[in-house]
């Protein structure tokens, strides 16, 4: 038997033919890490083009201006017009931020529809498909992320993907504490069976108070950010105010020493705007 199936291979190797490789069990698992790292990843945020052109031109034009209303002089404030290239990095955390904050909203009305449905007796994957219903009425548009990662999550379990491996593909991407823990404990209660009904009512309790309290933070700081941006912009318009009443009394600030006093108060109003800002960024 050995030597006839030795003859078969020598004659195949002759005839130019290959032998059938065995199949690679490995690369329905290499199709989804593909597809999942397609999916979008909410710990970055990419800007488009016009963003990026946009936030640069702007920055470009107001730091001009401060520059000119400060020193006087075109170089000087064409030099200064230059930190527009540093808007984009600001504009881009501030957008990451703000996409992140909805993102965890709607993931608390997402467990609580989740909480309802399984409290009125539905599986959990028909759970997740009528959050994405509940969640339309927030979003009539249905451009939500969360709405998106709920259909994705209903796509993967028709395709046989375990709920498991669907929330922790999404907690990965999410890389947001709440969301983390959820999918620990909801793969944890589905490997040992435990009450789902009760995690998740309880998940849903717990995210809802953190995110009460956040809103609450929020509302008694709001007066202290107006307060805060008003002192901020009141020496702007304090020079401004004197250039145009009393321009030869702001002359000497314009030339010589003047112009290195005029770049310590801007140093020195560049310290307080990142001081105020790290005062304000109270975290829960």
């Amino acid at each position: 038997m050995k030597a006839s199936s030795l003859m078969r291979s020598v004659k195949a190797d002759k005839a130019g033919v290959k032998p059938k490789r065995p199949k690679d069990r490995t690369e329905p698992q290499r199709q989804r890490t593909d597809s999942s790292s397609r999916l979008p990843d909410y710990s970055v945020y990419v800007l488009s083009k016009r963003e990026k052109v946009l936030c640069i031109l702007l920055g470009a034009v107001l730091f001009f201006a401060i520059g000119y209303l400060f020193y006087h002089h075109v170089i000087l404030s064409l030099l200064l017009g230059v930190a527009g290239f540093a808007v984009p990095k600001f504009w881009r955390r501030h957008r990451l931020e703000q996409r992140r904050r909805t993102l965890n909203l709607h993931f608390k009305q997402t467990l609580y529809s989740l909480s309802s449905s399984l409290s009125a007796g539905r599986s959990v994957e028909n759970g997740f498909k009528d959050a994405v219903q509940d969640l339309l009425l927030l979003d009539p548009g249905g451009e939500s992320d969360m709405i998106f990662e709920l259909k994705v999550i209903g796509s993967r379990l028709e395709y046989g993907e375990a709920i498991e491996a669907a929330l922790q593909d999404f907690a990965r991407r999410a890389s947001m504490e709440d969301i983390t823990n959820f999918a620990d404990v909801f793969a944890t209660c589905k490997r040992t069976g435990g009450d789902l009904v009760e995690v998740v009512r309880r998940t849903s309790s717990i995210i809802g108070e953190k995110l009460d309290i956040q809103q609450e933070i929020s509302v008694m700081i709001a007066q202290k950010r107006f307060e805060s941006k008003a002192l901020l912009a009141a020496p702007f318009l304090l020079v401004l105010f004197m250039n145009m009443t009393s321009p030869d009394y702001m002359e000497p600030m314009h030339s010589g020493a003047g112009i290195f006093i005029s770049t310590a108060a801007l140093i020195a109003l560049v310290g307080c705007f990142w001081w105020i800002t790290r005062m304000m960024n109270i975290k829960v």
